[in-house]
């Protein structure tokens, strides 16, 4: 089983999007132990032990990411449904370098259909400006959604903590260290 299946329908985790099946469109984006993977053909077997972290586990509370944050002052998002992996592919482009190039940004290659790709170039280039996110809670980050009012972050995409259900008991853990989408043994979970 692709552990995006595991992600979406066995923990409700729906941020990354299934867009092809066949890691080619990237709307799944991940992180698995802090690389970034496609996880609609990752099986959930090579997940045992693994971090997993999706787009719901980038916010520091109700600090955004600094991509995030880049993300939302360039006002990128159009449809949106790709945004979570664009976001994720990001984060790990500057993971790798903190001065990305044009070539280094097209490189990510994470397809959209609106094509906000001049608009996600500015934002990596500003969140690669930006100090690195702070350990700790923050206060809420305004975040405009067109002409309309400005609502926390909080309140545009609430925060969803789980864990994978242990085989012993098929409960989720739920607790403090569980913070995003933080999956141990996931592996085992679901085989």
């Amino acid at each position: 089983m692709p552990l995006l299946w595991v992600l979406r329908d066995k923990l409700g985790v729906t941020g990354p999007k299934y867009g092809c099946g066949v890691g080619v469109c990237r709307a799944c984006t991940s992180h698995l132990d802090g690389e970034e993977v496609q996880p609609c053909v990752v099986p959930v077997s090579e997940c045992q032990n693994k971090k997993v972290t999706t787009i719901e586990g980038l916010a520091n509370g109700e600090e955004l990411h600094p991509v995030q944050q880049a993300w939302v002052d360039a006002d990128v998002g159009q449809c949106g449904f790709c945004q979570p992996g664009q976001i994720m592919a990001a984060v790990a482009l500057l993971k790798r370098t903190q001065q990305p190039t044009d070539a280094d940004i097209d490189a990510i290659e994470n397809m959209c259909r609106c094509g906000t790709y001049p608009r996600m170039r500015t934002a990596i280039k500003a969140a690669a400006a930006m100090p690195p996110q702070k350990p700790g809670g923050g206060k809420p980050t305004e975040q405009p959604r067109g002409n309309g009012p400005k609502q926390p972050a909080a309140q545009q995409q609430p925060q969803q903590t789980t864990s994978a259900p242990k085989p012993s008991d098929g409960q989720s853990s739920g607790g403090e260290e569980d913070s995003g989408t933080l999956l141990d043994g996931i592996g085992s979970a679901f085989g």
